[in-house]
């Protein structure tokens, strides 16, 4: 079951969350990733792991060509995406959506699908050590994203603190 945004908010086409499977067995749990034959994959390039501090926020970046398939393996984090297209409906600020995805959380398990030309942040927002698997669909090649210093879209930030609890897939869209 793969679980898209919801009506009320942003509809970013490609943006996915599928929650993955967690298969309890004697010995330690398997926990289900990425199949070519799932939804959101677009080929494989690499598969890298970032760790992020609590409290700490990373991007924003914007992928020209590649698909990310992101899977928090330990911690909680918070993932920032949006457009760069101005003000939401309401005028309030910039469109966006925003998924809190945790390892020990069985109901946020799941993989966040990025795909080409959405804006991304994301912060640790577990008490401890956070870290995610991107399995990429193109190797790292540094002329293929942007990045920019966090201030260019200091409206999309989150503005509930670091140490929240975090537990819900979709925090906010908007």
């Amino acid at each position: 079951m793969i679980e898209d945004l919801p009506s009320a908010g942003v509809r970013f086409p490609g943006l996915l969350f599928t929650p993955l499977r967690r298969i309890p067995t004697a010995n330690g749990e398997v926990r289900h990733g990425l199949r070519a034959s799932d939804v959101g994959f677009a080929g494989f390039g690499e598969a890298y792991f970032s760790e992020v501090l609590p409290g700490a926020v990373k991007g924003w970046k914007r992928h020209r060509r590649m698909t990310l398939n992101l899977i928090v393996v330990i911690g909680t984090i918070r993932f920032i995406i949006h457009d760069a297209a101005g003000p939401d409906r309401a005028g309030s600020g910039r469109r966006r959506t925003e998924y809190v995805i945790s390892a020990d959380n069985a109901a946020s398990y799941g993989r966040l699908t990025v795909p080409p030309g959405l804006w991304m942040a994301f912060q640790g927002v577990g008490r401890g050590h956070n870290l995610l698997l991107n399995l990429a669909s193109h190797e790292h090649d540094p002329t293929e994203a942007e990045s920019c210093p966090l201030e260019t879209f200091a409206d999309a930030l989150p503005t509930t603190a670091p140490d929240a609890p975090a537990t819900a897939q979709n925090a906010h869209a908007s």
